[in-house]
């Protein structure tokens, strides 16, 4: 029975926000009401003008760190975020998304029993919630068994907030990239990983605030140029090319 136990994992959950005050109070509870306790919270706001930090400050006694600065945008003060983490691993929730149980990091752990060692990256499901955290569906991209670098080619398949990476592996967020940083860096911490744990839980209810179509194309095309840079043009090209062809089929 010693096997289970002997895993003790610390979890730097991070949450980014900005006026983010009509979401933000749900978050903090998913947080703070986990069952495991080895956790650290980690507050990150870009200044806000409404009541973000009053509700914060509401709960300060059960958060580790806060900030409240302006920023250069969501990666800038992720990696602000990052600097701030003292975890085995770190977590980004975003305002508005809550751990899916309040024993998922609990759960985590226990999926980890086995293990001797802890892995380089943590991962599984999001579930697809609505603004009264009622369950939609699952999110689209299923995740993979056995996750590598080579995974993101069929596109982000695993959430960045269900993906927890150690913490000695990280590296900033490329501020180049304004709407798929964490696309990204999701792959270069990948490169850099040698063991994926694949939890098989659902670990994140994703607020689904509907994507902003003015960004998405923006994003789209960044994220293009992100499976270049590390997939190769004529490899990118195919897949995608399949893609259409597969539009164009189901028409």
């Amino acid at each position: 029975m010693h096997n289970i136990h002997h895993l003790h994992p610390k979890f730097s959950v991070v949450t980014v926000t900005y006026n983010a005050g009509n979401v933000i109070e749900d978050t903090i509870q998913s947080v703070i009401t986990q069952t495991y306790k080895n956790v650290e919270y980690i507050i990150v706001d870009g200044k806000s003008t409404d009541r973000t930090m009053e509700i914060v400050n509401r709960y300060k006694d059960h958060i580790c760190t806060v900030i409240s600065e302006p920023d250069k945008g969501i990666y800038d003060a992720m990696n602000k975020g990052i600097k701030l983490a003292t975890g085995d691993y770190v977590c980004f929730l975003n305002a508005g998304d809550e751990f899916h149980e309040d024993n998922t990091l609990q759960s985590i752990v226990h999926s980890l029993s086995g293990h001797s060692t802890l892995p380089d990256v943590i991962y599984g499901e999001t579930a697809i919630v609505d603004k009264d955290g009622h369950f939609l569906r699952m999110r689209r991209l299923s995740v993979p068994e056995n996750l590598n670098w080579k995974s993101f080619r069929q596109g982000m398949l695993v959430c960045h907030q269900a993906f927890f990476a150690r913490k000695y592996k990280l590296m900033p967020y490329d501020l180049q990239y304004r709407f798929s940083a964490d696309f990204d860096w999701c792959i270069r911490i990948m490169k850099k990983s040698h063991s994926f744990h694949h939890t098989h839980l659902t670990l994140i209810d994703y607020l689904n605030e509907g994507t902003t179509t003015r960004n998405h194309r923006a994003s789209l095309k960044e994220r293009f140029h992100i499976m270049v840079k590390h997939y190769g043009m004529i490899s990118t090209l195919l897949l995608h090319f399949g893609f259409v062809l597969r539009l164009l089929w189901k028409k």
